[in-house]
């Protein structure tokens, strides 16, 4: 989806004022997602980002992509003592203890879920409620998934559509892109 040609020209929701939330806003923000990496890769940064603002994690995306191996979860479930070490040593991401280990075994519990939903998408799919979908996802294990970060993650991968009233992404997903358009960013 395109953004708006001025930034002034549209309204937005109130949270989007400045780069790179303007951009997330208008190109992420409510789309439904429904890839199984880009799950895992909410997932992992919606939890990391408790307790922090949103724009921190979104600064600290693509080093967390390099340090979290794309966010491919089989690789991440086998991570070692020496990767939280390694993780723990690296500026670019958000360097807690608990916010790391629980990556990794959420990552295991992602597989596991895959395995018996078949996808990750699939399983999400019998949810509409952040408060259910956070109970069932710990009770599978999961950490850092409690209600209001289930309810982000959520929004973030277009399951609940929160865009403000006049918000010119309200109600509305963005048009599919081409798989030219796809293979280009």
């Amino acid at each position: 989806m395109r953004a708006p040609r001025s930034a002034k020209m549209v309204k937005r929701c109130a949270w989007a004022t400045r780069e790179p939330l303007l951009s997330y806003h208008d190109k992420e923000w409510g789309t439904p997602l429904h890839n199984e990496r880009k799950l895992f890769e909410f997932l992992v940064l919606e939890g990391a980002q408790a307790g922090l603002s949103w724009e921190t994690v979104l600064r600290k995306r693509n080093a967390y992509r390099k340090a979290f191996d794309r966010f491919d979860p089989k690789k991440v479930a086998a991570y070692t003592a020496r990767d939280v070490a390694r993780l723990m040593n690296d500026a670019g991401i958000i360097r807690n203890r608990g916010k790391i280990t629980a990556a990794i075994s959420d990552a295991k519990a992602f597989l596991a879920i895959q395995k018996e939903h078949k996808t990750f998408d699939a399983y999400l799919a019998g949810f509409s409620e952040p408060v259910a979908l956070s109970k069932d996802l710990k009770k599978r294990g999961m950490r850092f998934v409690g209600p209001t970060i289930v309810e982000s993650f959520m929004e973030a991968t277009g399951r609940l559509d929160h865009h403000e009233p006049g918000c010119f992404r309200r109600g509305r997903a963005p048009r599919k892109r081409s798989a030219a358009r796809r293979r280009r960013e």
